[in-house]
């Protein structure tokens, strides 16, 4: 196996690892709220916590520096209406669904779709903000804006209680640095798994050094485990927060590479490479299933009823990308058609490759 193969075999399981971690979350709050009570994958997400979703954001910067380069045309067509394309198709399907059909109400759903263009809709709001963090990181680079400032911007803004009641303006201040660390520090972190990968039994002691600080910092007194809500203890204090999101977030890119390593592993790296089919998904099986367990009356177990709504949500995303494929039908639902394109960019229907000169 090449170095090249190993950095995305390791990216993708970190990507699944993330996706999982972001479904259970939902289901377990969603399942919590509805049993009022907690389960064994609380103490999962509590731990989790601190670096769930600042790990997907850093590992979205870390190819970035390949794309930044490009005029605005083709970056914005990648980075930006990308992102854009997906979030308005499935902020349609999922206010249709949850509101225009299943309540039947037509003026709701079109008061939610106008609000969804200048606040992000429901779980959507993380592919929203790629497409808001690839668009500022853009503007400071063509304005040669030193890296080290922005980071240091970022970070500040990271461990202020932005609170505007805005929840793109609050979510964008709490998250842009970890996308703008992953971009800025993307061969340093290469470099690190690299080298993690190199010195195994000296890995596994820092994994488990980690953990055990994880662990006492989100555990400390102040935390509280709720049925649909983790409060966590010193972990949320500004700048250690900061700190322990980082720090996650590179131990979980290590844990990946290590895992990537196995071959029965190779199911995660199959779901990272998918994982924005499942993120885009995963809600409306997630709902069906937990709402079928309430009905059925089987969701006295909180940790038993967690992992059935996990499971039900990731498979029938997955089973749903798979039936696509097979069918050719749907396409759009997980692959950007051509008229989605900028015009002349790569994937539209008036692109035409720049001729390459005879040797």
């Amino acid at each position: 196996m090449s170095g090249t193969n190993e950095r995305l075999d390791w990216v993708d399981s970190a990507k699944g690892i993330s996706i999982i971690l972001v479904v259970m979350m939902y289901s377990v709050f969603n399942v919590g709220q509805d049993a009022d009570g907690i389960g064994l994958f609380h103490y999962v997400i509590g731990f989790a916590t601190p670096f769930r979703m600042p790990e997907f954001f850093l590992i979205s910067g870390l190819f970035l520096d390949q794309v930044l380069a490009r005029n605005w045309k083709a970056y914005a067509d990648r980075r930006v209406v990308h992102y854009l394309y997906f979030y308005a198709l499935w902020a349609v399907i999922h206010i249709g669904l949850k509101i225009g059909i299943m309540s039947a109400d037509p003026l709701t759903a079109a008061n939610y779709l106008l609000w969804a263009i200048v606040e992000p809709y429901g779980v959507l709001w993380f592919i929203y903000l790629l497409a808001a963090f690839s668009l500022v990181t853009k503007f400071f680079y063509e304005l040669k804006a030193p890296r080290w400032i922005v980071l240091a911007f970022a970070a500040a803004f990271q461990m202020s209680p932005v609170t505007t009641g805005s929840y793109l303006v609050d979510q964008f201040a709490e998250y842009f640095v970890y996308f703008y660390a992953g971009y800025m520090f993307a061969p340093w972190i290469f470099r690190l798994v690299g080298l993690a990968m190199r010195h195994v039994a000296v890995t596994f002691a820092a994994l488990a050094l980690y953990a055990v600080v994880n662990t006492a910092l989100v555990f400390s007194p102040g935390y509280a485990v709720l049925p649909e809500h983790i409060q966590m203890g010193y972990a949320a204090l500004p700048g250690l927060h900061l700190i322990l999101a980082l720090a996650g977030s590179l131990a979980l890119c290590v844990t990946a590479a290590l895992l990537s390593r196995l071959p029965f592993m190779g199911w995660l790296s199959w779901l990272g490479e998918r994982s924005i089919v499942v993120y885009l998904a995963f809600v409306l099986p997630m709902s069906f299933a937990r709402i079928a367990l309430g009905k059925l009356g089987l969701i006295d177990d909180v940790t038993l009823s967690s992992f059935i709504v996990m499971l039900a949500a990731i498979g029938a995303s997955a089973a749903l990308y798979l039936l696509v494929q097979w069918t050719g039908r749907g396409k759009f639902l997980f692959e950007r058609p051509a008229w989605a394109h900028l015009p002349g960019t790569k994937g539209s229907r008036s692109y035409r490759p720049a001729p390459v000169p005879a040797e």
